[in-house]
C-alpha cells in the first residue's frame, strides 16, 4: 500500500444510508475471486462478537497491546476494585465500558497502559452475607461459631460471583490483567497497608480517641464520615418539646429534642449565650422558659379567641439562665450523675444553639452527640450512656432491652403521662442509616482510632486543586467543599473480617506500630515466620515483648475501616515498597486516569487522596473522570422494589456489547445521569450499526467483484474527484474533533460526531452520491479514486471507534487489512494538507439547500421521485456552486437551478411579535413594538437577524436593540411556488407539474416498485429481468414514452403489459406488476 495511503487515520462507525437495497444484495454470494469477507447483516452481533472474543482470548491480542506500546511514555490507570460477592448491576456496565475505553484509546495513541484488575474482598457486607448463609445473627453468635471458620466462610465466600464477574467484563469488552489482579485480602496487600499505617503512625497522626462516632448497633461498629454520607433517608419522625421543672419556682424549661430515646441520659439542657430568652405566663397555665424568638412559633397554638398565647414576665440573656438548675427528667439520670459524683441538670451554655427550630434551648446528653459531648466536658458533667452497643436500652431505664428507634414512642407516652410533654411535633429530615445493612445509625460514644486528618486540611485542598475534574463542579464544589471541612477519619471497625490494624498494646501502656512481615517476625515471641496469614484470628495469636516493662503485648483486637484498603490500592497493588519501589514514581504513581460513580466522592476518591497525600505528599490522580447514576427511561431511580431496574447480562445477550457501549456512550455525557430506554438502544443498533455494515458490504460487493487489489488503485489526493476530496476533508477534520473530545473526557460529543459523520457524511452523502461511480464497467482512474477513497475512510472510522466499540471495528479493520487486530493498530493522526475549507463549504451549502428542498418536498407532500421544473436558489452563491448545479438537479429531481438575485418577489413575508419570549422583556412596550415591525422592511429584518441575530428597529423615538428570538417569521410563497429558509439561506421550488412531469413521475414509481420486487425475490445485483404490468391508459402512455429508461435502470430485457397478480398504487392509479428472471 502507497504511503500516501496508510497516512489516512481512519474510523470505525456505524452508518445507514440510502444504499439500504445495494447493501441487502452483498447478502449474495458471488462467483467471483472474494478478496474482502462480507458480513451477514442478519447475523445476531452476539454471535459475531462471541467470535471476536475467542480470537483476542487464543491469540493473546490484550497481551500483544500492551508489549507493542512497552517502550511507550506510561499512562497510569487505576481500577476501583469491585466486590465480587455481589452481582453486576447496569450501571457496572457503564463504570466497564468508561475504564476500559479510555486505556482502549491511550494505547491507540502510543502510550503503555498498565490495566490491574482488583478485587476488594474485605468488609461487613462479606461478613453480612456469612452470617446470613450460616444462620448466625450478630457478633455474639458469631464467636460462639468461631472465629477461624468464620474468617474461612468470608474468604470464600467473596468470590461467589467472580465467574460471573468475569465473563460480565469478557463480553462488554473490558481489557484488564484478570490473571493477576490485586485482592485486598492478600498478605502482600495487607502488608503494604501495614507500611502505610506506620508511616502515619511515625508522623504521630494516629490515635485512639473517645469520641462520638455515627455507629451501626446492627453491625456493632462505628463508620467513618464517608460512609455516613452514604446513607442518608428521608423520614418521618416526632420530635419532642419537654417540659423541664425549674428547682425552686413553679415553672419550666421547655427543651426540644429529635431523639426522645436520649431523654432518659439527659443531665443538662443547653442555651446560646447571646439570645434573649423569656420567662412566660403561657395559656395552658403553665409557666415557662424559652427564647424570645420562637415563642410565636412554639406557644401560638395556644391562644384563644379572648385570651392570647402568652404574657412575657421577664427577659433574660442566655448567659443569665447559665447553671440555674432543674429536677432530673428521669430519676436514672439522677442516680447516675450522683454515683459519679458530678453536678448534674443545670443551664450550659453554648453558640451552637440556634433559633431556627424548637425552643432555643436543647437538652444535652454527653454519650450521643458531638455537641454534647463537647459541653459535657466543658462543664465537667457526668457520662450517662443508657444504651447498649445492640442499640438497646438498658436495665436502668424503664425500658431495658427495647431498641432505641421503638423506644422512641414508649418515652413521649411516659412523659405525655407524666405532665412532661408539652407536644410531639412530627417532622421530616435525612437521617443516616447504616450503607451495609439499612440500620438506622446511633450517635454513641465509641473509643475509636482516628487519622488525624484535620492537621492535613491545607494539604489536602493543595493537592485537590491541582486534580482535573470532570466534570470541575464536582472537584471544586462537591469533593472540594467535603475536604476542605474534613473531619479526622475513623479507621477502626470492631469486626472480623478485615485488614488488621497493627498495633501490639502492653499492660503498661505502652503502644507499637508494626509496619510489615519482617518486623513482626523479629519481635514475636511465637515461633512464626512470614508465611503467617496476616488476618484474625491468626495475627490475635501473635504476641511481642514490650520494650519498656518486659511483659507481653497483645495485638488490639480492631480491624480496619475497608475504605483504607481501597485507598492504599496504588501502594498496595504494587506490593511497594517492598517490591517495585525502583521505578514506582515515574511509572506507577500517580494516575493519569481513575473513573467511579458519584457515590465514590466521599469514598474511593477520598480514601485515595487522603492516604496519598500523607504518604507522598500529592494527590495518588491527575485526572478524575465521575459517572452518575443510570436511571430508568422516565428518570426514576433504579429499584428492585419498584421494578424498573435491567438486567445487564439480558441487554448483552440481545444486542450486543458493542450497540450497548454505543447507546451508553452516545444518550448523554458520564457526569450526568443517563436516562436508560431499551427503544433508543434499538435506534442505536440499527441506526449506527446497520448503517456501518451496509456502506462495508457495498464496498465488498463491488470490490470483490471488480477483484480490486486496493494497493493498486490509489489515486493522488489531488487528482481526486472534488467529492473524494470532501469526505477526505470532513473525516480529517472528525479525527482532530474527536482527539481535542476525547482530551476532554468527553465520549458524548466523540461517539457522536463519530455517527453523524458515518450516518449523515459517508452514508447518506458520499456513498449515495458516488455509488454510481463504483457501477463503471472500466477501471477508470475515477473508479480507481472511489475505491481508494472508501477503503480508506473505512479503515480510518474502525480505528476510530475502536475504543468504544471494540468488536465491530476489530472485525471490519482486520477484513479489509489483514491486519491482526485494529488494537494493535495506531490510532488515526489528521493530514492538515487534505483539509480543504473551500470545498466543504461548498458541498455544505450543496447539502443545505439540498436539506431545505426535500424539507418543501416533504411539507408540500410532493415525492422526491416527483420531477418539478426548477429550484430557485441566491444569486450571491452562484459563482461558488456553479459547477455543482448538477448535483443539486439530481438530488432534488428538478430540472433546473436557477441563481436568483431578486428571491423577494417569488415570496411575502409577514413579522409579528413573539409575545412569549418577548413580552415579559418588553412589558407595556410590547405593542408598540408590534406596530414598529408592521411597518418596517420585512425583508431587511429578516436578513440581519438571521446574519447576526440582533436588529435595531425605531420603536416611537427610540432605538429598540431586538433578538432573534423576540420576532415571529412568517414567510409564504407565491403561488405555484414554496419556500424553506433556515440561518439566512433561502431555497424556493417551482411546484407546478404538467404532463411530461407527471408522466416521468409515473416511471420514476415504476422503477421503485420493480426494485423493490427484485430484492424480495432475492434477486442478484446484476440479475437481468422481464416486466409485466396491468396498467390504465395513463400509466400506460407514460410507461411507454420512458420505456428504455425504466428498462435501463431496472434491468430489464423485456417489458410489456400482460397479467399481474401484485398490485401497487402509482401516484393513485392501481397497477399490476410482475417480475421474473430471465
Amino acid at each position: 500500500m502507497p504511503e500516501a495511503l496508510a497516512r489516512t487515520g481512519i474510523c470505525e462507525e456505524t452508518i445507514r444510508c440510502g444504499l439500504t437495497d445495494e447493501a441487502a444484495a452483498s447478502n449474495q454470494t458471488q462467483e467471483v475471486n472474494i478478496v474482502y469477507r462480507k458480513v451477514d447483516t442478519n447475523l445476531n452481533f452476539v454471535d459475531r462478537e462471541k467470535e471476536v472474543e475467542k480470537f483476542w482470548k487464543d491469540n493473546k491480542i490484550f497481551e500483544k497491546s500492551m508489549d507493542s506500546r512497552k517502550e511507550g511514555e506510561t499512562y497510569t490507570f487505576y481500577d476501583g476494585p469491585p466486590t465480587a460477592n455481589g452481582k453486576p448491576h447496569i450501571g457496572h456496565v457503564l463504570t466497564r465500558v468508561i475504564k476500559d475505553m479510555i486505556p482502549r484509546y491511550r494505547t491507540m495513541k502510543g502510550y503503555m497502559v498498565p490495566r490491574k484488575a482488583g478485587w476488594d474482598t474485605h468488609g461487613l457486607p462479606v461478613e453480612l452475607e456469612v452470617e446470613k448463609k450460616l444462620g448466625l445473627d450478630g457478633k455474639e453468635q458469631i464467636e460462639e461459631y468461631g472465629m477461624e471458620p468464620f474468617i474461612q466462610q468470608c474468604k470464600e465466600s467473596v468470590w461467589k460471583y467472580k465467574g460471573m464477574w468475569e465473563d460480565f467484563s469478557s463480553t462488554v469488552g473490558f481489557w484488564a490483567d484478570m490473571e493477576h489482579p490485586y485482592v485486598t485480602y492478600d498478605n502482600n496487600f495487607i502488608e503494604s497497608e501495614w507500611w502505610a499505617l506506620k508511616e502515619i503512625w511515625e508522623k504521630g497522626l494516629l490515635y485512639k480517641g473517645f469520641k462520638i462516632v455515627p455507629y451501626c448497633p446492627r453491625c456493632g461498629t462505628p463508620l467513618s464520615a464517608q460512609e455516613v454520607s452514604q446513607g442518608y433517608k428521608t423520614v418521618k419522625e416526632r420530635s419532642a418539646i419537654v417540659r423541664f421543672k425549674v428547682v425552686g419556682e413553679d415553672a419550666y424549661f421547655l427543651a426540644w429534642t429529635t431523639t426522645p430515646w436520649t431523654l432518659p441520659s439527659n443531665v443538662a439542657l443547653c442555651v446560646n449565650p447571646d439570645e434573649i430568652y423569656c420567662k412566660v405566663k403561657a395559656a395552658d397555665g403553665y409557666t415557662y422558659y424559652m427564647a424570645e424568638a420562637l415563642l410565636d412559633k412554639v406557644l401560638g397554638k395556644l391562644a384563644k379567641d379572648d385570651e392570647p398565647a402568652y404574657e412575657i414576665l421577664e427577659k433574660y440573656k442566655g448567659t443569665d439562665l447559665e447553671r440555674r438548675e432543674y429536677e432530673p427528667l428521669f430519676a436514672c439520670a439522677g442516680e447516675a450523675a450522683a454515683k459519679q459524683r458530678k453536678k448534674a441538670h443545670f443551664v450550659t451554655c453554648d453558640n451552637y444553639v440556634t433559633m431556627s427550630d424548637g425552643t432555643g434551648i436543647v437538652h444535652i446528653a454527653p454519650a450521643f452527640g458531638e455537641d454534647d459531648s463537647r459541653v459535657g466536658r466543658e462543664y465537667d458533667l457526668p457520662f450517662v450512656q443508657f444504651v447498649d452497643g445492640q442499640g438497646n436500652m438498658t436495665k436502668e431505664t424503664p425500658y431495658a432491652g427495647v431498641f432505641v428507634k421503638k423506644a422512641d414512642p414508649m418515652v413521649l407516652t411516659d412523659l405525655d403521662k407524666e405532665g412532661k410533654l408539652f407536644d410531639a411535633p412530627k417532622f421530616e429530615h435525612d437521617y443516616p442509616h447504616c450503607w451495609r445493612c439499612d440500620t438506622p445509625l446511633i450517635y454513641y460514644a465509641k473509643p475509636s482510632w482516628y487519622i488525624e486528618m484535620s492537621k492535613l486540611k491545607d494539604q489536602l485542598v493543595e493537592a485537590n486543586n491541582k486534580v482535573n475534574w470532570y466534570p470541575d463542579y464536582v472537584g471544586e464544589k462537591r469533593f472540594g467543599n467535603w475536604i476542605a471541612d474534613v473531619k479526622d477519619w475513623a479507621i477502626s471497625r470492631n469486626r472480623y473480617w478485615g485488614t488488621p490494624i497493627p498495633i501490639w498494646r502492653c499492660e503498661c501502656g505502652h503502644l507499637e506500630c508494626i509496619g510489615s512481615r519482617a518486623e513482626l517476625v523479629e519481635k514475636s515471641i511465637e515461633d512464626i515466620d512470614e508465611s503467617i496469614e496476616l488476618h484474625r484470628p491468626y495475627v490475635d495469636d501473635v504476641h511481642i515483648k514490650c520494650p519498656h516493662c518486659g511483659k507481653k503485648m497483645t495485638r488490639i483486637p480492631e480491624v480496619m475501616d475497608c475504605w483504607f484498603d481501597s485507598g492504599a490500592m496504588p501502594f498496595a497493588q504494587q506490593h511497594y515498597p517492598f517490591e517495585n519501589s525502583e521505578n514506582f514514581d515515574t511509572e506507577l504513581f500517580p494516575a493519569d486516569f481513575i473513573c467511579e460513580g458519584i457515590d465514590q466522592t466521599r469514598g474511593w476518591f477520598y480514601s485515595l487522596l487522603a492516604i496519598s497525600v500523607f504518604i507522598k505528599g500529592q494527590a495518588p490522580y491527575r485526572n478524575v473522570l465521575v459517572n452518575d447514576l443510570i436511571l430508568d427511561k422516565n428518570g426514576k431511580k433504579m429499584s428492585k422494589h419498584v421494578g424498573n431496574t435491567v438486567n445487564p447480562f439480558e441487554m448483552l445477550d440481545k444486542y450486543g456489547a458493542d450497540a450497548t457501549r454505543w447507546y451508553l456512550l452516545h444518550t448523554s455525557p458520564a457526569w450526568s445521569p443517563t436516562k436508560f430506554d431499551e427503544d433508543g438502544l434499538i435506534e442505536i443498533t440499527s441506526k449506527f450499526f446497520g448503517t456501518l455494515r451496509n456502506v462495508y458490504n457495498f464496498f465488498v460487493l463491488y470490490s470483490n467483484q471488480d477483484n480490486i487489489d486496493i494497493g493498486k488503485v490509489f489515486v493522488d489526493y489531488r487528482k481526486r474527484p472534488e467529492l473524494d476530496r470532501w469526505i477526505l476533508s470532513k473525516y480529517n477534520r472528525l479525527i482532530d474533533d474527536v482527539t481535542e473530545e476525547m482530551n476532554r473526557y468527553d465520549h458524548m460529543k466523540t461517539v457522536r460526531k463519530i455517527q453523524n459523520f458515518v450516518v449523515e457524511d459517508l452514508s447518506n452523502w458520499y456513498i449515495r452520491r458516488a455509488r454510481r461511480r463504483f457501477w463503471a464497467e472500466e477501471l477508470t482512474e475515477d473508479k480507481k479514486s472511489v475505491y481508494a477513497t472508501t477503503y480508506e475512510i473505512l479503515v480510518g472510522v474502525a480505528q476510530l471507534m475502536a475504543p468504544f466499540a471494540p468488536f465491530i471495528s476489530d472485525e471490519i479493520y482486520t477484513d479489509l487489512t489483514g491486519a491482526e487486530s485494529v488494537h494493535l493498530s495506531f490510532f488515526p493522526k489528521s493530514d492538515a494538507d487534505l483539509i480543504d475549507e473551500k470545498v466543504e463549504e461548498r458541498m455544505d451549502l450543496v447539502r443545505d439547500m439540498v436539506a431545505l428542498g426535500r424539507g418543501i418536498r416533504e411539507k408540500e407532500r410532493i415525492k422526491v421521485r416527483q420531477p418539478l421544473n426548477e429550484i430557485l436558489v441566491d444569486g450571491k452563491y452562484e459563482a461558488l456552486i456553479e459547477d455543482l448545479v448538477p448535483l443539486i438537479m439530481e438530488e432534488l429531481n428538478v430540472k433546473d437551478v436557477k441563481f436568483e438575485k431578486q428571491l423577494d418577489k417569488y415570496m411575502n413575508y409577514s413579522l409579528k411579535p413573539n409575545f412569549k419570549v418577548a413580552g415579559p422583556v418588553l412589558g407595556k412596550n410590547i405593542k408598540a413594538f408590534g406596530a414598529a415591525l408592521a411597518a418596517a422592511d420585512a425583508a431587511a429584518v429578516v436578513a440581519e437577524l438571521e446574519a447576526g441575530g440582533k436588529y435595531v428597529l425605531k420603536v416611537g423615538d427610540d432605538d429598540m436593540k431586538i433578538e432573534k428570538d423576540f420576532v415571529d417569521v412568517r414567510i409564504d410563497a407565491k403561488e405555484g411556488f414554496a419556500v424553506a429558509m433556515e440561518n439566512n439561506l433561502f431555497v424556493i421550488l417551482d411546484t407546478n407539474l404538467d404532463a411530461d412531469l407527471i408522466d416521468e413521475g409515473f416511471a420514476r414509481e415504476l422503477i421503485s416498485k420493480v426494485q423493490q420486487l427484485r430484492k424480495q425475490k432475492g434477486l442478484e445485483m446484476m440479475d437481468n429481468i422481464s416486466i409485466t404490468i396491468a396498467a390504465d391508459d395513463e400509466i400506460s402512455a407514460a410507461v411507454k414514452k420512458h420505456k428504455d429508461y425504466i428498462m435501463k435502470e431496472t434491468l430489464a430485457l423485456e417489458l410489456g403489459e400482460g397479467t399481474a397478480s401484485e398490485e401497487f398504487d402509482l401516484n393513485g392509479h392501481k397497477t399490476g406488476i410482475a417480475v421474473e428472471k430471465m
